[in-house]
């Protein structure tokens, strides 16, 4: 049986009606699916399966960048960093210091995306030294070096703080690296959630078999 509707889910997307013609006999397929037709927000390799399935196809395939949004002010950024994660096939997102948050902008691919809560910024770098990761801050600050022309480590978790203060003291002092966006006109930041999807595409240019993608 398949999962309700999630928090985020409302509406309907464009997707595909019930199934047409002999059932398939392969249990990765929501039999309510099948009957009803799916219009989630999924790719058509997708259509029909269960959540749990599709997950664990993901599993299979994510990479080893892993994505920490520090003490975001916005739940509109950090949906979008969520969706953009999920899309990339980003291990883990982990959160920082904001527990609860408006879902909506995810746009239900919270589901599917590994999602890891931290209290602290020191517990955020006590996990990270254990998994063996490269803390890497994403950031305009000096000292930064920008990002087109530096090779991320493969093992990695890049750090973004929130729009306006940035990166804490405490990332500053605990990262390996500090990487920075370039920048051409005149506004002084970028919105953090795009941000976060350039820098994600910059470890998928480097590190991932685009042949994979879909």
């Amino acid at each position: 049986m398949s999962l309700g509707p999630g928090p985020t889910e409302w509406g309907e997307t464009p997707g595909v009606g019930p199934w047409a013609g002999s059932l398939p006999d392969d249990p990765r397929y929501d039999p309510e699916l099948l009957r009803d037709g799916d219009t989630r927000n999924v790719v058509d390799a997708y259509r029909y399966w269960t959540r749990e399935a599709i997950i664990a196809d993901i599993d299979q395939r994510r990479h080893a960048l892993h994505i920490a949004i520090e003490n975001f002010g916005s739940d509109a950024n950090i949906g979008t960093v969520v969706r953009t994660a999920n899309a990339f096939a980003v291990h883990t997102v982990h959160i920082v210091g904001r527990r609860r948050w408006n879902r909506r902008g995810a746009m239900v691919t919270d589901r599917y995306q590994r999602l890891q809560h931290h209290d602290s910024t020191a517990e955020l770098l006590d996990f990270a030294r254990g998994a063996g990761l490269s803390v890497v801050a994403v950031d305009n600050v000096p000292g930064s070096v920008p990002l087109e022309t530096t090779v991320l480590p493969r093992d990695c978790l890049l750090v973004f703080g929130q729009e306006g203060p940035g990166i804490t003291p405490e990332i500053s002092a605990g990262a390996e690296l500090t990487v920075s966006i370039a920048q051409f006109g005149s506004t002084r930041s970028i919105n953090a959630g795009v941000a976060a999807g350039i820098a994600m595409h910059a470890w998928i240019r480097t590190h991932a078999d685009v042949t994979g993608a879909w």
